[in-house]
């Protein structure tokens, strides 16, 4: 294939890292409606905790992302908490940021800063988008670093994948994780053990009960990696179990038909994180030591081929939105459990 233009340009600029100043937010009780303007339309996504949507503070008019979460029990208010404790640690420009949080009688409301780009996949899917191997640099070294503050402020998140990779605009290059939701505070001297996640990007070491720690959020990172580059699921078996067996198996290989275009640098990037053992996977800083994810202006230079995985991630990513109408079909038929994850919660589709 002949090479194309670069779709990086010198002039993309980050734009500031969010329309207000950092908060430190404490949950308060008040009157949703009197401060905001909630959209009944724009529902920006959902989940089992309720729904997220686009709103407006009246005083101000900030546009901001408010998840609504019903409480259903008192563990419910908990996890809210614990997210709210979260996020107030997280100043970084790659990590999304709350803006304010309000309880009602029925709901709790977190308001959010809004970005208006949408997932990740959804826009490096679209015809006129040229994804090149620079442009997949750019956004793991951004993901690597919003990783790396996170873990500095003893946050795991515990649930990295696609969908919680957001654009900033839909022109340039800016991305932000989001949904702090599954995430914990850690201290390495604890044993912390979780059983919930989105099957195809969990660890090993999750799948198997056993203890996690900074390295169990690098391993989601190096498949999301993987993704990008080829846009095939390394572990994605034909249910929730096999996918999970292949997870416990670390069985995974580089599909020689899709990564035929794609460099050893970015090769052994990827092979440096999903290892099953977690002692051997590069941390959020040995990512971006890493020469894959140096001397950007200087590869963007030479000017990258257009990725074949974006093909296969157009195919990845329909099939995702198919399972999440499927899914949001039977919820309104009343069906009561659709997952099959064994002792696993799948918390994404």
């Amino acid at each position: 294939a002949a090479l194309q233009p670069c779709s990086l340009s010198a002039d993309d600029v980050p734009p500031p890292p969010a329309p207000f100043a950092h908060r430190i937010v404490t949950l308060r009780s008040a009157n949703v409606s009197a401060q905001f303007n909630l959209s009944t339309k724009d529902i920006l996504g959902g989940g089992k905790f309720g729904e997220v949507r686009t709103c407006t503070e009246k005083q101000t008019g900030l546009k901001l992302a408010a998840k609504v979460i019903r409480k259903q029990g008192a563990k419910d208010k908990e996890m809210v908490l614990l997210e709210i404790d979260v996020m107030n640690q997280l100043n970084h420009q790659n990590l999304i940021q709350l803006y304010d949080a309000i309880e009602t009688p029925q709901e709790i409301v977190l308001f959010m800063e809004f970005v208006e780009g949408g997932e990740l996949f959804e826009r490096i899917v679209d015809d006129d988008y040229h994804l090149t191997e620079v442009d997949c640099m750019v956004f793991v070294r951004q993901i690597c670093e919003g990783i790396r503050f996170m873990h500095h402020m003893r946050v795991l998140h515990l649930d990295l994948k696609p969908e919680n990779i957001l654009c900033v605009t839909a022109t340039g290059h800016m991305v932000k994780i989001i949904d702090f939701g599954l995430a914990r505070r850690y201290n390495p001297r604890e044993k912390l053990k979780v059983n919930f996640g989105t099957p195809e990007f969990l660890s090993p070491e999750v799948v198997s009960y056993e203890q996690v720690s900074y390295s169990t959020d690098m391993w989601s990172m190096g498949v999301i990696t993987y993704m990008l580059l080829s846009g095939l699921s390394p572990f994605l078996g034909d249910n929730d179990t096999e996918t999970l067996n292949n997870v416990l198996a670390a069985d995974w290989y580089f599909d020689e038909e899709t990564f035929e275009s794609v460099s050893e640098e970015a090769k052994d990037f990827v092979s440096n994180l999903i290892i099953k053992q977690k002692s051997a996977r590069m941390s959020a800083g040995q990512c971006l030591q890493h020469p894959w994810l140096n001397n950007l202006a200087e590869k963007a230079k030479r000017c990258n081929r257009r990725l074949k995985s974006q093909v296969l991630l157009k195919k990845y990513v329909m099939r995702r939105r198919w399972k999440k109408n499927f899914i949001g079909v039977c919820a309104a038929n009343r069906f009561k459990k659709i997952s099959s994850s064994g002792s696993l919660t799948a918390l994404g589709v």
